[in-house]
């Protein structure tokens, strides 16, 4: 599983997943953050498709943004 889509693919995945999930990215971040402590991106959105029932392209494109914030907040 790739964890990079296009920059088109993975604006049209951010934008769907509040309707095709019913919870706001603010929300998945949280999710993301108080789960397991992956080391690997790749571990993490296996694990966030598998437990919360996410196609792998939401889940990857949610560690993908999630990461992109984080790195935001720290500078």
């Amino acid at each position: 599983m790739s964890l990079n889509h296009s920059p088109e693919t993975h604006s049209k995945l951010i934008a769907r997943i509040p309707q095709v999930t019913g919870r706001d990215i603010p929300e998945w971040f949280s999710t993301i953050e108080n789960g397991p402590s992956f080391t690997r991106c790749e571990e993490r959105s296996t694990w966030l498709a598998e437990e919360h029932n996410l196609s792998h392209g939401y889940a990857a494109a949610l560690v993908r943004e999630h990461e992109r914030a984080r790195r935001e907040r720290h500078y």
